[in-house]
């Protein structure tokens, strides 16, 4: 069952900051700084513009993108097909393109609050 989903596109007058995500129709679009090498892989919290994301993955030959996208695969319940690395796959900068995600991480949950 999905859950529902925040709202289509962040609300530039909204005084939270600035937004990590959004959406394009059923596409979650998100700005991730991702941590190699960490002790766990875990999502974190927002920083500015992205979202934190650590993976035991070491960074060699993008590694640690393939490993963090099956992780969050599994984080969004979707298949690691449904998840696009639209830009640094060989970098700590990332954006992704997550297709119909089944559910949320609390952490997009609790962005989408008023």
């Amino acid at each position: 069952m999905k859950q529902p989903r925040p709202p289509a596109h962040p609300d530039p007058d909204r005084q939270s900051g600035p937004a990590f995500f959004w959406w394009e129709d059923d596409t979650l679009v998100v700005n991730i700084l991702g941590k190699p090498s960490a002790s766990s892989d875990a999502i974190g919290k927002p920083k500015g513009q992205q979202l934190k994301v650590s993976v035991t993955a070491a960074p060699r030959n993008g590694r640690a993108t393939d490993h963090m996208v099956r992780f969050l695969a599994g984080e969004f319940g979707v298949a690691t097909s449904a998840i696009e690395v639209v830009f640094g796959r060989m970098n700590v900068n990332k954006q992704l393109r997550i297709k119909a995600p089944e559910k949320l991480p609390p952490v997009f949950q609790q962005s989408s609050l008023p």
